[in-house]
């Protein structure tokens, strides 16, 4: 098993829910985050004076799937929320060790 997390545009998360819904993933969490990479942030204009934004807002989608899933989870967030300009994001993917249902106490891929 894998987590799998994405930190995307707030705009994106509608069409990488319906894309993880479509392979069977089922169960995400999604986090409001902040932050920045290459590019440092942007400015923007405010009536009339110029404003340094350094952290921009994003979203963290973390999703558990099945180690033979993640491949098929990485190019489904990857081709719908790819826009083609700075700032698309990234995607982290880390094993998984362990996982329980509380409510069942299912464990492992049943509990996913």
């Amino acid at each position: 098993m894998k987590i799998v997390m994405a930190i995307i545009k707030p705009f994106k998360l509608d069409d990488v829910r319906d894309a993880l819904t479509s392979l069977g993933v089922h169960g995400m969490t999604v986090t409001e985050v902040k932050g920045y990479g290459r590019q440092k942030g942007h400015t923007e204009i405010y009536r009339g004076a110029e404003y340094a934004v350094s952290f921009l807002p994003k979203l963290k989608v973390e999703v558990a799937v099945a180690t033979d899933l993640v491949g098929k989870t990485i190019e489904a967030i990857t081709s719908v929320a790819r826009t083609g300009q700075i700032g698309d994001g990234k995607i982290f993917v880390t094993a998984l060790e362990s996982a329980v249902r509380i409510r069942t106490g299912e464990r492992d891929l049943d509990a996913l």
